[in-house]
């Protein structure tokens, strides 16, 4: 479905990615169809900048590939504003990137050290989310 009838379906849908580059989008995308990933943050900075929509509950967005086409759509069912360094582990693993908060800090700290710079007492905004509509399904196991 092209994106301008996702957003005829889905009115008021943002559009997104996840990550911050093809190779980490596509992994990002692969964890939510697999159901691992139900989380997802970025600095509140990105959101000030005007550069995202900021997530807001109850509203469905698309999730695109990094090429631009519509990969999936999502509920934001929770967003919280919280301190890096007061982000717990039962949040870090609904992100499905890593097994333990230890990891997910790691590779946090690195995300965000890329992408304006990084500082333990920097807010996130901290969303959990739902699959309302995966867009490009794997094929059915038969």
């Amino acid at each position: 479905m092209s994106l301008e009838r996702l957003k005829q379906k889905y009115p008021g849908a943002q559009t997104f990615r996840f990550g911050d580059g093809p190779d980490l989008c596509d992994r990002l995308t692969a964890l939510v169809r697999e159901g691992r990933k139900t989380a997802t943050c970025d600095a509140l900075r990105s959101f000030e900048t005007g550069g995202e929509a900021m997530p807001v509950t109850g509203r469905r967005d698309i999730a695109l590939n990094w090429d631009g086409s519509p990969a999936l759509v999502i509920e934001t069912t929770d967003v919280t504003t919280r301190k890096f360094c007061d982000v717990g582990e039962d949040f870090a693993l609904a992100e499905g990137e890593n097994d333990d908060l230890a990891g997910w800090q790691r590779d946090h700290q690195t995300y965000f050290e890329r992408n304006g710079g990084f500082d333990p007492e920097m807010d996130l905004v901290c969303e959990r989310f739902r699959v309302v509509e995966d867009l490009h399904p794997g094929p059915k196991g038969g």
